[in-house]
C-alpha cells in the first residue's frame, strides 16, 4: 500500500524511469494500464487522471510523441469499456445475485448501478471523469443490456473528452516551473478534483433520501 501511494504522488519520477528504460514500449505499458483500469472491474485502483496528466507533461518535453500518445490513450479506454460491457452483460447478473464476490467491491458496484439508473446513458460519459465509477459504469451498462451501439457512442464521446482534458492539461501546464516543482501537490489536486463529482452525488443522494 505505501508503494501504491508513492506511485500516485511521484508518477513523474516513475514514468520518467520507465520511458528512459523502455522507450517506445512505454506506449504499450500506458495502454495496458488504462485498458485495465476501464476494462477490468477488479482494478479500479489503477491510476487514471494523474497518469494521463503525467504522460502529457512528458509529451511536452518530447519524451513521448503527442499524436501517438493521444491515439493510444483514446483506444485504451474505448476498448476497455467494450470489454467491461460484455463481461457485465454475460456474468454481471450472477455477480448481483451473490452476497460476497472475491476481488470485487459489491458496494461500489451497487452505487454505480444507482448512479446509472438515475442518469441513464449519460452516466457513461459522466462516470468517465469519476475514479472507480468509470470502472464499474461499463459493467453496469452491460448488466442493464444497454444497446451496444448506443453505449459505444457514449463511451467514445466520454473518452475523447476525458483523454483530451487530462493529457493536454499535462502537455500545456505540467512543465510550468511551479507545477513541476510541486508535482506531488498537483497530482493530489487532480485526485481530489476527480473525487468531487462523486462526493457531490453522494451528498445529493443523502439529501433527497426520505427519512425513516
Amino acid at each position: 500500500m505505501p508503494f501504491v501511494f508513492d506511485l500516485f504522488l511521484h508518477l513523474d519520477r516513475y514514468l520518467g524511469d520507465i520511458i528512459a528504460q523502455y522507450g517506445t514500449v512505454t506506449y504499450l505499458l500506458l495502454f495496458i494500464t488504462v485498458f485495465c483500469e476501464t476494462g477490468l472491474v477488479v482494478t479500479p485502483f489503477l491510476p487514471g487522471d494523474s497518469l494521463l496528466f503525467a504522460a502529457g507533461t512528458f509529451a511536452a518535453l518530447g519524451s513521448l510523441d503527442l499524436p501517438v500518445l493521444l491515439t493510444v490513450m483514446y483506444l485504451a479506454p474505448i476498448l476497455g469499456d467494450s470489454s467491461n460491457y460484455w463481461i457485465g452483460r454475460f456474468v454481471g447478473p450472477k455477480v448481483f445475485s451473490k452476497e460476497h464476490v472475491r476481488f470485487l467491491n459489491k458496494q461500489n458496484l451497487e452505487k454505480t448501478h444507482a448512479f446509472y439508473e438515475k442518469h441513464g446513458g449519460k452516466a457513461v460519459i459522466i462516470a468517465r471523469f469519476m475514479p472507480i465509477f468509470r470502472t464499474f459504469a461499463p459493467f453496469v451498462a452491460g448488466i442493464g443490456r444497454m444497446n451496444y451501439l448506443r453505449f459505444l457512442t457514449y463511451s467514445v464521446c466520454g473518452t475523447l473528452m476525458w483523454i483530451s482534458c487530462f493529457v493536454l492539461a499535462g502537455y500545456f501546464f505540467g512543465n510550468i516551473p511551479f507545477v513541476k516543482k510541486n508535482f506531488s501537490i498537483a497530482i493530489m489536486a487532480i485526485i481530489l478534483i476527480s473525487l468531487i463529482p462523486g462526493i457531490v452525488e453522494y451528498l445529493r443522494h443523502r439529501k433527497v433520501r426520505p427519512e425513516t
